[in-house]
């Protein structure tokens, strides 16, 4: 079976001798290649949906893992012998991603670390010339989409990004039937996610580094402080240091959502309110509860969370609602339905009932990210441009929670109008030795 690495060194060394060489596009390798080609990944950040993504890449025909880097030695073992299972062989081991990506084996790297790690190791992955799937959000800051959009494009990379709904065949049915125009004009969008099942994260003392943990690489270039087990796996999303909450966890798929629907870009505004109003004395740094409305040309958004409740719109715990004059449109991941509007005791258009959802987004946003690998004229679902787009509408809304007043945005200019405080907000100031990437 030919590898991918083969078979560039092969058709250089053909094309080199032909003279063809400089008039080979570089999208026209995957064409060629077909469907024998093998491509072999690395990951990085195994413990949750890095997994759930390697998993999904590895179901594919013709890939193979080469190696997982954790900082997590005991997280890492675990995985390694997960992945044995799956294809066969171990990967090898990592501490250190800069070290697993001098591995020339690697065609494709997946990073599934928190969020404030993933603008500096797609810059290294992009520089060592890997195709990327990056989980969501794109980045844990407005300044940091924008550079790993200039490194998508100088290093000629392909990117998906973990907003696997955008694969989903009923979310894409769903916006068709938006598109359509019957709804009506479309006068308010909303978008929720209200989670029962998370709790409160307990207040903990500070602790000792676990046994196996690099944690000056887990912090990497989030400011020092001590160990805290609340702070650490998964309940790192509700740390400011780390992430931005409810508010990019959970509203990057939705929003995602309503943009596309609505053809949409950047607000014009944006103004939020919210807080720990549910669990006031727990550990998180996030609001569990909070509300931001955005004001586009014609249209409003607003985005609507609560943790440890499930009164979401609807009867449903999250998803979509296009208001329209003739009726709304609702989605969840189980699937879609129009309520009609009614005047007079009369529908002002028909009702649809549920259309339910095949569960396989994952799956086949996966495969979309593959083929895209394979023939790169392609596009990928979720690319970073969409995926930089619905990450920084997010972290506006964070932003305007922060400052607590009505923020004005130039989309173009990527950045507020007339304010200094709110500006400072869009760029993290990096921890030494690491150094905020420039392309």
């Amino acid at each position: 079976m030919t590898t991918r690495r083969n078979f560039l060194k092969q058709t250089a060394f053909t094309a080199t001798g032909l003279g063809l060489m400089s008039v080979l596009p570089n999208h026209l390798y995957g064409n060629i290649i077909g469907a024998n080609e093998k491509l072999t990944c690395g990951l990085i950040g195994a413990n949750g949906m890095g997994m759930s993504d390697l998993r999904a890449f590895l179901a594919l025909p013709n890939t193979a893992c080469a190696a997982i880097c954790d900082v997590d030695q005991n997280v890492l073992d675990k995985r390694i012998a997960d992945t044995e299972k799956i294809q066969g062989f171990k990967p090898k081991g990592y501490s250190d991603f800069r070290k697993m990506l001098e591995n020339k084996d690697i065609d494709v790297v997946i990073i599934g670390t928190p969020d404030h790690w993933h603008c500096l190791q797609y810059v290294y992955a992009a520089q060592a010339g890997k195709d990327i799937y990056c989980e969501k959000p794109l980045a844990n800051s407005v300044a940091e989409t924008t550079v790993m959009e200039q490194a998508a494009k100088r290093y000629n990379v392909v990117t998906q990004v973990g907003m696997w709904q955008r694969s989903d065949p009923h979310w894409k049915e769903a916006v068709d039937f938006v598109h359509s125009g019957k709804l009506g004009k479309i006068r308010t969008v909303r978008t929720w996610s209200y989670q029962g099942w998370m709790g409160s994260v307990p207040v903990r003392p500070d602790a000792p580094v676990p046994a196996g943990v690099n944690y000056d690489m887990w912090l990497g270039p989030a400011p020092l402080k001590p160990f805290n087990p609340s702070r650490f796996h998964f309940t790192f999303r509700w740390f400011w240091d780390y992430a931005g909450g409810m508010m990019t966890d959970w509203g990057v798929h939705i929003i995602d959502y309503a943009l596309f629907g609505m053809n949409a870009q950047g607000p014009k505004s944006v103004m939020s309110m919210g807080g720990k109003f549910a669990y006031p004395d727990d550990a998180c740094e996030t609001p569990d509860t909070q509300q931001a409305l955005y004001e586009f040309d014609g249209f409003t958004m607003l985005w609507d969370h609560g943790i440890g409740i499930d009164g979401g719109y609807y009867g449903r715990t999250h998803g979509v609602g296009f208001v329209g004059n003739n009726g709304t449109l609702v989605v969840d991941r189980g699937g879609w339905e129009v309520i009609p509007e009614y005047k007079n005791n009369k529908p002002e258009m028909e009702r649809i009932e549920l259309q339910k959802g095949t569960g396989k987004g994952l799956e086949l946003h996966m495969k979309n990210f593959v083929d895209c690998i394979k023939d790169r004229s392609l596009t990928p679902a979720a690319s970073i441009e969409i995926a930089g787009n619905t990450a920084r509408v997010a972290h506006l809304g964070n932003v305007a929670f922060k400052t607590g007043r009505r923020l004005y945005w130039d989309n173009d200019q990527r950045q507020f109008l007339n304010d200094k405080e709110a500006n400072n907000l869009l760029k993290p100031n990096y921890r030494k030795p690491w150094i905020f990437p420039k392309v």
